[in-house]
């Protein structure tokens, strides 16, 4: 399974370094106020999609990452044991860049090719009323045009 999300820090900024520094657990919280409530926070993602498309590898797709918390889906908890996170920049709620969308189904049919993916769904999905993200600006339609793929595979 993969599990979409949305970043960007600071909040509504998108380009800097500091979504890296997070997942290598190097922000400094004292470089931008939001970073406070950051400090000492331990998590990570397998994938970063950036506005313009490229993306970053964070974690083997063959080791746990610390991206979903507290989840279920279809009655199996933590979806961190197995599922790949990918974090789209972006504002939850709010439009994602059109160049994130073939990045993300090309990231998608390679893991596809590599691992029995049977579900994408959004963090939103496996933790409902904990989180909202990637949210309503998040083009799920778009996504399974796409990659042409049957929709139970998709959440949304």
């Amino acid at each position: 399974m993969v599990v979409l999300h949305s970043i960007s820090l600071p909040p509504g900024e998108f380009g800097g370094p500091a979504i890296a520094a997070l997942f290598m657990n190097r922000l400094a919280p004292a470089s931008h106020p939001s970073f406070a409530a950051l400090a000492g926070l331990r998590v990570s993602a397998h994938f970063v999609l950036r506005r313009d498309g490229a993306l970053s590898q964070f974690v083997s797709c063959d080791r746990r990452a610390w991206h979903a918390g507290q989840s279920n889906w279809r009655g199996r908890e933590n979806c961190n044991d197995y599922a790949v996170g990918v974090e789209l920049e972006g504002l939850e709620g709010q439009p994602f860049d059109q160049r994130q969308y073939p990045a993300l189904a090309e990231l998608l049919r390679g893991l596809a090719r590599r691992y029995r993916l049977r579900d994408v769904v959004g963090h939103e999905h496996v933790a409902p009323g904990r989180k909202g993200d990637p949210g309503a600006g998040f083009d799920w339609a778009r996504l399974r045009a796409d990659l042409a793929w049957p929709d139970v595979a998709f959440a949304a």
